[in-house]
């Protein structure tokens, strides 16, 4: 997808958070900069929103009701492999959280409370976005 210099192509983004006030500051931080976000507020309803919306990017809470963040990635990369961006946005940082992250498919990890601007400018450097569906990276970390 061709782009002029200085413009940028608007992405689609989940925030996915069961503290609600945090999911809906986060979506309204991320879609004054132009992108089209969805919020979901629990594992199951963040899967179904994965579907209709196939997102770009998915900002995923961890600690989750019922399906954790972790059973959220895993399933999200077993139907869309490396097609989608997953940030890890959560309390949750011990090394063995990081390594349950690595293994269940998460690309990225941010400790709460998270900083915004090195939040975005990962999603800018994950690079152009491929609508007919390749894959935008080659490695995850």
């Amino acid at each position: 997808m061709a782009q002029a210099q200085g413009t940028r192509t608007a992405r689609r983004i989940l925030v996915v958070d069961d503290n609600q006030d945090a999911a809906d500051s986060l979506a309204m931080l991320i879609g004054v900069r132009g992108d089209e976000v969805r919020i979901a507020y629990d594992g199951a309803q963040a899967l179904a929103v994965e579907r209709e919306f196939h997102p770009d990017v998915i900002l995923l809470d961890i600690g989750l009701p019922a399906l954790s963040g972790y059973d959220v990635a895993e399933r999200v990369r077993a139907s869309r492999g490396d097609k989608v961006l997953i940030v890890a946005i959560t309390g949750w940082g011990q090394e063995k959280d990081l390594r349950r992250a690595e293994d269940a498919g998460i690309d990225h990890h941010f400790t709460k409370p998270v900083d915004f601007e090195a939040l975005v400018a990962l999603i800018e450097r994950a690079g152009p976005i491929d609508r007919a569906g390749s894959p935008r990276r080659g490695r995850r970390g």
